[in-house]
C-alpha cells in the first residue's frame, strides 16, 4: 500500500512541477487537463501527509515514553499514544478506500428518470414526491438541476420526468438511487382509510461527453422528429414545433425533449439522454457477463431491482440493499438524503473492500 502512496505522491508532485513550465501554463486545454488529474490526486495526498505526520509524532511520543521517568508525565505520553494510535488506523483504512478503484463515471454530471409505476394516479403523484425530493437534494448540494422532459397529469402527479444535474460529485451520490422505488400510504381518495402500494422506478444514468462514443453513433440510425411541445392535458404551450423525437432504429431507443421553446436546444438535450441510454444498454450487458457471485450486494443498479420502501403510516423509509430503516421520511422527502447515500457509500466502500482481498 505505501509503495502506491509514494507513487502517487510523485506523480502530484510531477504534474505540480509541470503546471508552473511557461508552456504549459500558455496552453488552457493542458492547463486544464494537469489540473483535473491534480485535483483527483489531492485527497488522498493529503490524507497520506496527515498519515505521516502522526505516525512521526507517534514515534516521538514513544521515544519520549522511553526516557521519561516521571509517572505523571507517563501517564499523559500514555494518553496521547492511544489517541494517535486509533488515528493512525482509522487514517489507514481511509486510506485503502482512497486506493479503491474509481468508478470512472463519478466525476460525471447525471441524467435522472423517474416514472411512475404501478398503482395509477397514487404511483405519478409519487414521482412527483421524489422529483421533488431530488431536487431538494440538488439544491441542498449547489447542484444545478434542468428539466429534459415532463409529462404531468391532471391530478398533480408526473407520468415520466427526464433531468440532468450537474455538478461536483453529483453521480458518486446520486448513483444508487436506481431502482423500483415502494410507497405505502393511504389516498386521498381512499374513504376507508385502505394502505395502498404503489411504485416509481427511477434510473440514474452518467452524462456522456465522450467524443469518441458520440462519433460512433451514425446519423443514419436515427430518426428525427419535430412536433409542437405540449403542456398538461395537452394543452399547447407554444405554436412552434420545437419539440424533438429521435429514435435510434439499431436499438428501438426513443427519447424526447420538449421543455425548451428551442428547437435546436431540446434537439441536443435529447441527444444527451440517447447518449446515457445507450451508455446504460452497454453497461448492461457487460454487468451479464459479470460472475453472480461478485456483484455488490449494494446493488446493481438495474431499473427493475427493489430497492426502497417509503411507509408513510409509520413515517420510515427503508432501504431493502443493506437493511437500513430511517424514521425521517418527511425530511428525506424534503430532499436530506445524507445519512441514506452515506450509508450507502460507506456499504458499497466496505464491499470493494472485501472483494479487493479476496
Amino acid at each position: 500500500m505505501f509503495s502506491k502512496l509514494e507513487e502517487i505522491v510523485k506523480k502530484s508532485n510531477d504534474i505540480t512541477e509541470k503546471l508552473s513550465q511557461p508552456e504549459i501554463a500558455s496552453d488552457p486545454k493542458k492547463m486544464m487537463e494537469y489540473n483535473k488529474a491534480l485535483s483527483q490526486l489531492e485527497d488522498i495526498v493529503e490524507k497520506y501527509n496527515y498519515y505521516k505526520k502522526i505516525t512521526k509524532e507517534y514515534e516521538g511520543a514513544k521515544e519520549a515514553q522511553r526516557k521519561e521517568k516521571d509517572q505523571d508525565m507517563l501517564d499523559m505520553i500514555h494518553e496521547e499514544m492511544g489517541i494517535l494510535e486509533d488515528d493512525i488506523e482509522k487514517t489507514e483504512a481511509e486510506l485503502k478506500i482512497l486506493l479503491l478503484p474509481k468508478d470512472p463515471n463519478d466525476d460525471k454530471n447525471v441524467i435522472m428518470e423517474i416514472r411512475g409505476g404501478a398503482g395509477g394516479d397514487e404511483a405519478a403523484l409519487f414521482a412527483n414526491d421524489l422529483f421533488r425530493m431530488y431536487s431538494r437534494y440538488a439544491e441542498r448540494n449547489n447542484w444545478k438541476l434542468e428539466i429534459m422532459d415532463i409529462n404531468e397529469i391532471g391530478v398533480g402527479g408526473l407520468k415520466e420526468v427526464i433531468f440532468s444535474i450537474a455538478g461536483k460529485g453529483a453521480y458518486s451520490k446520486l448513483k444508487f438511487e436506481s431502482g423500483v422505488h415502494r410507497v405505502q400510504r393511504v389516498p386521498e381518495t381512499e374513504a376507508s382509510g385502505r394502505i395502498h402500494t404503489s411504485t416509481t422506478t427511477v434510473a440514474v444514468l452518467p452524462e456522456i461527453e465522450d467524443v469518441e462514443m458520440l462519433k460512433s453513433v451514425d446519423s443514419k440510425d436515427l430518426k428525427i422528429d419535430t412536433y409542437r411541445s405540449s403542456g398538461a392535458g395537452g394543452q399547447h404551450v407554444n405554436m412552434t414545433d420545437s419539440a424533438v423525437r429521435i429514435t435510434h432504429l439499431p436499438t428501438g431507443i426513443v427519447v424526447s425533449c420538449q421543455d425548451g421553446r428551442s428547437q435546436i436546444k431540446n434537439r441536443e438535450k435529447a441527444m444527451k439522454v440517447l447518449m446515457a441510454k445507450l451508455y446504460e444498454l452497454e453497461q448492461e450487458e457487460q454487468r451479464k457477463e459479470v460472475d453472480q457471485d461478485r456483484k455488490l450486494q449494494v446493488g446493481t443498479g438495474a431499473r427493475s431491482e427493489k430497492i426502497r420502501t417509503y411507509n408513510f403510516p409509520q413515517g420510515r423509509v427503508t432501504d431493502h440493499r443493506i437493511g437500513l430503516t430511517i424514521y425521517r421520511l418527511e425530511y428525506m422527502l424534503d430532499g436530506d438524503l445524507n445519512e441514506m447515500i452515506d450509508a450507502l457509500i460507506t456499504f458499497d466502500q466496505a464491499e470493494k473492500l472485501q472483494n479487493s482481498v479476496q
